[in-house]
């Protein structure tokens, strides 16, 4: 039987780990939710939150990847001392990593079928209730959306299909390259447009008294989520990545390059889309709407739109498909390791698996539309998103921080020397008391407000 797979080179490591951080979180949720919260000062408050949050928690994910050279399926089996039960939470990593691409290929087959109707120029001569027509149309339609959603999954279990290195490494460098080129041309054409210099102002100059509108306190929540939720920490997605590199660096600074790429990445979607936004009197604060409604109609107003269109489209399917690639890597690696079958039988049938498992939320929108799990206007997609956002990110953050930092665990004095081994950037032992017992706190009020917020805010 074949083996594991690992990385060829350290870039590797960094461009796969920042591909599976790097997603709709980045380039959907991200600027509509800046932009609903007031521009600069709201992206401010969010980048102070990544780095107290965000990064420790991918350090340990990371440390107890490459401790235990296993996913999370096998890890806590191979770090938990005699007799406790940690690596009970195999099974909330397999299902949040599953629950994740049963709507995640759904939404990403949306970013393919905008970028063939922006290039062949299905969308052309439409106004802004055409395209939210268009959109509309396409969620009636379970044949088509249901096509685009396995295309997603067949072009990225084939990716798998080769191998880590031959296919998930390679295929991830490539997508990633050309991602971060793309959002540069598309950056500085948004920059260039007339009126563009508004938008920057509003995105980059910071107006505390914005925030007045909305509370400090959902403000701050808001923050705070986006910071947790972006990075995909706490289902084990990042830790298999941690498992396939060696000794040679310390973990503190190879989590700062995925944090600082997924920052890059997040940021460069706002330099697109805000100037574009004020160049064309579009309300920046749409909503989720901003992306496959307003935005469409901005780029057919463009000279050359529909290759703007296009190559924006282009760019966030990159995006969206790098993290199904990463999570559908992890899941063949947890399979791997509990059946002990080889990784091209396992995507053979997960496959067809995640395409069965995916329809539920394509069916959601049309079939089953009468399903309204949180009321009017909610549907199977919002009910999938939940149970992982809501529940599985920050419990499975828990699990892992009170592991690392428990005696009862794998312990401080075992995490600090693995995420310290090699050179580069050392985790600070002297944050102990904070990831022992204030970042624990953070993140249980974080899960806390998320079922607030959704049954008693409104």
């Amino acid at each position: 039987m074949e083996s594991r797979g690992s990385f060829s080179t350290r870039l590797g490591f960094i461009l796969v780990s920042a591909g599976c951080a790097i997603g709709l979180g980045n380039v959907w949720r991200f600027p509509y939710i800046t932009g609903q919260y007031g521009g600069a000062a709201f992206v401010l408050i969010y980048l102070a939150f990544l780095l107290l949050l965000g990064l420790p928690i991918m350090v340990a994910e990371f440390a107890v990847g490459r401790a235990s050279v296993r996913s999370a399926a096998k890890s806590f089996d191979v770090l938990e001392p005699a007799g406790t039960k940690w690596h009970w939470y195999k099974y909330g990593a397999i299902a949040g990593n599953l629950l994740l691409m049963m709507f995640y290929t759904t939404v990403s087959g949306w970013m393919l079928y905008y970028l063939y109707k922006m290039a062949s120029g299905g969308l052309d001569g439409l106004d802004a209730a055409g395209v939210g027509a268009a959109f509309g149309a396409l969620l009636q339609d379970p044949v088509t959306m249901g096509g685009y959603m396995a295309l997603v999954v067949l072009l990225c279990g084939g990716v798998c299909y080769l191998g880590v290195q031959a296919g998930v490494e390679r295929i991830t460098k490539w997508m990633m390259t050309c991602l971060l080129l793309l959002m540069v041309a598309l950056a500085v054409n948004s920059v260039l447009l007339p009126g563009g210099g508004e938008g920057l102002r509003y995105y980059l100059y910071p107006d505390f008294g914005r925030l007045q509108a909305y509370g400090w306190k959902e403000v701050v929540f808001a923050a705070m989520g986006q910071a947790f939720f972006t990075l995909s920490i706490g289902i084990g997605a990042l830790a298999i990545f941690g498992s396939y590199i060696g000794k040679s660096k310390r973990l503190t600074g190879e989590a700062i390059w995925v944090v600082l790429l997924d920052t890059f990445v997040a940021i460069m979607a706002g330099l697109i889309i805000f100037p574009a936004c004020f160049s064309y009197g579009v309300d920046p604060a749409s909503g989720p709407n901003l992306l496959f409604v307003a935005l469409p109609n901005v780029f057919l107003a463009m000279p050359l739109g529909r290759l703007w269109g296009a190559l924006f489209f282009l760019f966030m399917s990159f995006a969206s498909m790098s993290t199904v690639i990463a999570v559908f890597e992890n899941l063949i690696v947890c399979f791997f390791e509990l059946l002990r079958r080889d990784r091209r039988t396992i995507i053979r049938w997960g496959i067809p698996a995640i395409i069965l498992l995916s329809l539920p939320c394509v069916l959601g929108f049309n079939v089953w539309s009468g399903f309204q799990p949180f009321g009017p206007g909610s549907c199977v997609l919002d009910l999938e998103d939940f149970f992982v956002s809501n529940n599985l990110l920050p419990l499975g953050s828990l699990v892992y921080l009170a592991f690392c930092t428990s005696r009862l665990g794998w312990g401080w004095d075992s995490f600090i020397r693995e995420a310290n081994t090699g050179r580069g950037v050392r985790f600070p032992d002297g944050v102990r008391f904070y990831v022992t017992w204030i970042l624990p706190l953070i993140v249980l009020l974080i899960f806390i407000n998320g079922y607030y917020a959704l049954f008693f805010s409104k």
